[in-house]
């Protein structure tokens, strides 16, 4: 059987990338945040101007990746290349922010709406059924259900590559079926005259909060609005890097992986543009909240921010919600399927330097690292049970931003360092359009700061607490 050096199974074609990639971003962000993006924005123009630019970002940086990738095809992606273009402790910040949060708090986010839908389907699991209620402590069957199916998808993966492969490339096949079906019938046979004419009457009136308290945007204003609206279709777009943790089982990585960023980062944020055209086909942006109408609830206020249920609503009256919990039960499992298999990879990458758990740098006898997938599984489950996921993930984003501008920064640096390595892909614009998603990730950190300093603070703390960690973690190690 065809292994890398490091026992790794090649196994990943340019398909298989590139559903890790499409698979890891589509979860259940696409039919929810939306809805709070309209109450920042209140314009449907400048809400699609949003989804536009967060996604030309995540090509930009996607692109970027791509030269970076085909340079150093290695386990562990970003922890990687952060590692060579800086310092060990630059990699180990990235990896330890990763693990702490920024993947097993996706994990825990991801499995806790699978089970959260799953309850609209079947009630007896839903979690206004609670098992045990300790002060601000609850575990209610749909946190069962959650870390079950985290569990299950560590288990088969586990099992290989293979299986984990066949499993990405059946569910992203299905919820992108699924995605284009919702935007045909939402396209064709959802379409509210009422909510389109509503829309264009207001298409480029950017007005800050509800439409009976909020006030008028323009100039800096629309900017800061826009730049806190992107924490949404940001963290929708996120973990399309994921395929680069795997690089060690990719064949013919230094083509592949570029490609399937490329592909995947295009196929996705197309389907979200278009996803919420038809949002806007469906629902009057601007409602009023507390009224009992899908169409005077309009996208501001949709109940629980359901977009998705809300725009078929009209056409599957009651069964709008049924229709929904399904396409997103699908979309949520693939996600954590991708998301599952590739994290673990990071970590055996850090084992082999030292800075994580010894067990979690070995491979087992299919080639893949079980014991790096139950540590992760077991650090998701507990932010699952800890009620805070959510907020963990809000926290990050900025920390997420440093570490997406501090690896395509690293693109420059490499090309100062290393001028001889050898580049079978170079990034695209350089160096205009690499430092131009630089330039835009600063803007969004620093109205980020500005406007949502509760957004910062906390992801900068964890980062920085990873530094003592990383000495100890030497000093152990040596």
């Amino acid at each position: 059987m065809n292994t890398s050096a490091g026992g790794f199974r090649k196994s990943l074609n340019l398909f298989d990338s590139t559903s890790i990639v499409v698979g890891s971003m589509i979860g259940s962000g696409i039919f929810i945040v939306s809805a709070d993006m309209s109450r920042t924005l209140g314009s449907p123009g400048w809400l699609m101007i949003t989804w536009l630019i967060s996604g030309l970002i995540t090509v930009i940086a996607a692109l970027s990746y791509g030269e970076l990738a085909a340079m150093m095809p290695k386990a562990g992606g970003q922890y990687v290349y952060l590692r060579e273009a800086y310092n060990p402790l630059s990699g180990f910040l990235y990896g330890w922010t990763l693990f702490l949060i920024i993947q097993t708090g996706t994990i825990a986010a991801v499995a806790m709406a699978f089970a959260k839908f799953a309850g609209v389907i079947f009630p007896a699991i839903s979690e206004t059924h609670l098992w045990l209620q300790v002060h601000n402590f609850r575990l209610s069957p749909a946190h069962g259900i959650a870390i079950c199916s985290i569990l299950f998808l560590t288990w088969l993966n586990s099992r290989g590559i293979k299986l984990g492969k066949i499993i990405q490339n059946a569910f992203t096949s299905s919820k992108v079926i699924i995605l284009l079906a919702f935007i045909l019938v939402g396209l064709f046979l959802a379409r509210n005259e009422m909510a389109v004419s509503a829309n264009r009457q207001v298409f480029w009136e950017a007005f800050g909060g509800t439409s009976g308290q909020g006030v008028p945007l323009w100039g800096w204003s629309l900017i800061a609005a826009m730049g806190a609206a992107m924490v949404g279709s940001l963290f929708s777009s996120d973990a399309w890097n994921n395929i680069t943790f795997t690089a060690g089982e990719v064949i013919n990585p230094r083509k592949n992986i570029p490609l399937s960023l490329l592909l995947g980062t295009l196929i996705v944020n197309v389907l979200y543009l278009v996803t919420n055209w038809v949002y806007l086909q469906a629902l009057p942006l601007r409602g009023i909240a507390d009224t009992g109408g899908v169409i005077e609830r309009g996208m501001q206020f949709a109940v629980n921010d359901r977009l998705g249920t809300a725009a078929m609503e009209g056409l599957l009256g009651n069964y709008a919600a049924i229709v929904m919990a399904c396409f997103v039960v699908i979309s949520t499992f693939g996600c954590n399927n991708g998301l599952i298999l590739s994290g673990a990879r990071v970590y055996y990458a850090m084992a082999g330097d030292g800075l994580f758990f010894r067990k979690a740098g070995e491979l087992n006898e299919r080639g893949v690292p079980a014991k790096g997938l139950w540590i992760q599984a077991l650090w998701a489950s507990l932010l699952c049970l800890s009620g805070t996921y959510s907020n963990l993930l809000d926290y990050v984003i900025f920390a997420v931003l440093i570490f997406y501008s501090l690896t395509i920064l690293g693109v420059f640096i490499l090309r100062y360092k290393q001028p001889h390595t050898e580049r079978p892909y170079k990034a695209f614009g350089y160096p205009l359009i690499p430092a131009l998603y630089i330039l835009i990730a600063m803007l969004i950190m620093s109205i980020l700061l500005i406007y949502k300093p509760h957004y910062t603070w906390p992801g900068l703390i964890i980062v920085v607490l990873g530094i003592p960690v990383y000495f100890l973690w030497r000093k152990k190690a040596g």
